[in-house]
């Protein structure tokens, strides 16, 4: 979906900001931390996390305030009702699949190139990162036992990633027994007549 349709001013992180800002404010440096501890929804450079909650706040989404810090004084942003209302209205517009971006399946693409060998031997290594993740899953799930306005909704999401990251453990060890050494092509399956798919319409009434 064309987020810039519902409002030209926000993109799709502009709206992971204001909520990750929430009704309690967060500094820049608190959004990159939250990213950058559950891993999986990092999907923003680092840069942004300091760049955009400035350009929402000059925009009038956030408001701005400095408290000292560790060292010194930081910048905390508060939702504005500017923000909310944006959020409000977003919150009911149509839901669309957001492009997969998976590595994994980045090095399927080049098998043919590179050789089943070396694309077996490589995507088994990700198993070590995936327990790396659930167990900050775990972590995430703690904390949001701390946030009773967002439990419910935090422990959904959770929910989702774990079933998420066991479907990649699923798909790897498929993988490796697909590229197995020796191993020959699954046979495919032959669609019967009249059964929508890929590329076919269902019949049409009159």
């Amino acid at each position: 979906m064309n987020h810039t349709y519902v409002n030209p001013e926000l993109s799709l992180f502009s709206y992971e900001v204001l909520g990750l800002v929430g009704p309690n404010g967060a500094g820049a440096h608190d959004l990159l931390r939250m990213a950058r501890h559950g891993r999986i929804l990092d999907w923003a450079g680092e840069s942004q996390y300091y760049v955009e909650p400035k350009r929402l706040a000059k925009l009038g989404y956030l408001t701005a305030r400095t408290e000292p810090g560790k060292t010194r004084l930081r910048t905390v942003y508060t939702l504005t009702g500017k923000g909310h209302d944006a959020l409000s209205q977003w919150a009911r517009t149509p839901v669309r699949f957001t492009p997969v971006k998976s590595e994994l399946l980045l090095r399927l693409l080049i098998a043919d190139l590179v050789g089943e060998a070396a694309t077996r031997e490589s995507i088994s290594t990700i198993r070590e990162d995936i327990s790396d993740l659930f167990t900050r899953l775990g972590e995430s799930e703690a904390f949001a036992a701390t946030q009773p306005s967002r439990t419910k909704y935090l422990l959904l999401v959770f929910g989702f990633l774990r079933r998420l990251l066991d479907l990649h453990l699923e798909f790897v060890d498929d993988l490796e027994r697909e590229l197995e050494p020796g191993k020959k092509p699954a046979p495919r399956r032959t669609q019967p007549p009249g059964e929508p798919g890929c590329g076919t319409s269902s019949p049409q009434t009159s």
